[in-house]
């Protein structure tokens, strides 16, 4: 099988490859269109300001390459938000895959929303064997409320997706390789799929 991480200058990237070594798969980071078309699952990592981010997929071309994909695609944390529609952060506008908009939490509560939530309402086979009320890792600021693509979902002042999917494209806000047995159990359960 082979995995491909999409390597675009945004985060995350070493702390999924060794999660996914630990399930016994390799993974390769790459920005070559085609190696991402040929790949049998593509994970979208991201941690970092939305703007900036959308502006490196803008200049590798990657921005028209993701939406056209076929195989199973995960996007993790910022990867998740620039799949949506747009992001209130720095203004960016997304790759449109999920049809919903990411917005700031407001002062009600404390951002970044660092550390454990339990996740619930969970709807996709993304969560195979994982129990309600889980505990999953988050670090973010800005969320995409909840929406006909909503499969999980936390509570932090309210309630707002902790997962999304839409056909063969699946979205966490949270960080399955830093979510410890739960995200490993995720990240195998995306990887069968």
């Amino acid at each position: 099988m082979k995995i491909v991480i999409i390597n675009y200058g945004a985060g995350n990237i070493q702390s999924i490859k060794f999660a996914i070594k630990r399930l016994g798969f390799d993974a390769v980071l790459s920005s070559d269109a085609e190696e991402i078309k040929n790949a049998d699952k593509v994970i979208f990592p991201g941690v970092g300001e939305a703007s900036s981010a959308m502006k490196m997929l803008l200049n590798s071309g990657l921005d028209s390459i993701i939406p056209t994909l076929k195989q199973p695609v995960l996007g993790i944390c910022l990867g998740m938000q620039l799949m949506c529609n747009s992001s209130e952060e720095g203004n960016t506008t997304g790759l449109g895959i999920f049809d919903v908009d990411v917005i700031k939490f407001d002062t009600s509560v404390k951002v970044p929303q660092i550390g454990w939530n339990q996740i619930s309402n969970l709807k996709s086979d993304l969560f195979d064997s994982i129990a309600e009320d889980e505990h999953i890792y988050l670090v973010h600021s800005f969320y995409a409320p909840l929406c006909n693509e909503t499969i999980a979902q936390c509570s932090y002042g309210l309630n707002y997706s902790a997962a999304l999917q839409k056909g063969n494209f699946y979205g966490t806000q949270f960080h399955p390789e830093k979510s410890s047995d739960v995200g490993e159990k995720i990240l195998e359960n995306f990887l069968k799929m």
